[in-house]
């Protein structure tokens, strides 16, 4: 899916800095979002909020 075909609010974390290298995230009705910020309109990747919550329990080991 496109990130541009999302009405979606993105954020990214404070401490990413101004360098552009960054993921984005929304958090839709139903599922999470990510997105690469140097790319605002091309892909998405969408999980569903148990992929998501999973996801981060493993990189917060």
């Amino acid at each position: 899916m496109r990130a541009s075909d999302l009405n979606a609010r993105w954020f990214k974390s404070t401490r990413s800095g101004n360098n552009g290298n960054c993921v984005e995230v929304a958090f839709l009705s139903d599922a999470v979002a990510t997105r690469d910020s140097k790319n605002p309109s091309g892909p998405a990747l969408v999980v569903t909020p148990a992929a998501w919550t999973a996801f981060l329990a493993t990189i917060e080991r």
